[in-house]
Order: structure tokens, then sequence, then C-alpha cells
């Protein structure tokens, strides 16, 4: 049985992996837009990858006997001025969302809640990779520059992205 803290907590947490898919929507649109049809494509299996966790949250709070409660998101930007500049900010969201994710594993230890402890482990492992994922474009991208050809090519390998 989940403590109120720790249901609230974990609701809060389910606004913020939906908030992810609908941000990496936009950013798939974006791309979209601009004829990145691979960068769209990996941005849109990411969509669906954070609303699976979202999914995980919503499952264990019905698990655990507690009550899921849907909050509203914010709209996310439509804008990028480059490419760099769009997963520079997929970095920085990772970055925040490893940083809620850790301080949810904090408070199931102030709480002596082990179940959550466990579940939580999985979700801290996951951003370990969300996080090298998106530093090994970021620098790519810091690499390649503005250069045309470079960009078409790395939007032909972020194509390849299976999901």
């Amino acid at each position: 049985m989940l403590s109120k803290t720790i249901e609230t907590a974990l609701n809060e947490q389910i606004k913020h992996e939906m908030y992810s898919s609908y941000l990496y929507l936009s950013m798939s649109a974006y791309c979209e837009a601009a004829n990145l049809a691979g960068s769209a494509h990996w941005l849109r299996a990411q969509t669906r990858e954070e609303y699976g966790h979202a999914m995980k949250f919503y499952g264990y709070i019905h698990d655990q006997g507690g009550r899921v409660v849907i909050q509203a998101l914010a709209q996310p930007p439509a804008e990028w001025t480059s490419m760099a500049d769009l997963f520079q900010q997929v970095l920085e969201h990772e970055r925040k969302v490893t940083s809620l994710i850790n301080n949810l594993q904090t408070l199931a230890v102030k709480e002596g809640d082990y179940a959550t402890q466990n579940f939580l482990a999985w979700f801290i492992n996951e951003q370990v990779e969300e996080e090298k994922h998106a530093t090994q474009i970021v620098e790519q991208l810091k690499m390649i520059g503005n250069s045309g050809q470079a960009l078409f090519m790395m939007d032909r390998q972020l194509a390849a992205r299976a999901g």
C-alpha cells in the first residue's frame, strides 16, 4: 500500500512523463516541417517511450492500491533555432527527468517504501540510457555544425532507430 505522500509524488511523475511525451511529439512535428523525417521518426519513438513510462507509473499505482489522478499538461514549445538547439533541449529535459526520478527514490527511501524503491530502480537505469543517447546526438551535432550535408546524413542515422 502506498502512502499518500508517495501516491501524490507518483501521480505527479505521470504528469511529467506525459509532458515528456507531448514535448517530443511537438519536436517531431517541428522536424517534419523542416523535412527532417529521420529526426521526426526518432522523436516519435521517444514520444511512445515516454508514454510507456507514464503507463508504468499508472500500473504501479494501481497495483499498490493507490488511485491515479490525471493532471493537466502545459503546452510544449513549438519552435527551436536549430537541430542542435532542439537536441540540447532534449538533453536538458532528460536531465530534469533524471532529477525527478532521483527525488522520488529519495522520498521512497525516506518513507521506507522498499517496493517503490525497487520499482524506481528500472527508471534510474533507464535515465542513464536516455541521457547517454541525447548526449551522443548533441555532441555529434556540435561536430557537424550547420553543414547541410552532414545534417542530412545524421538525419538518416536517426531514422534507423527502432520503434
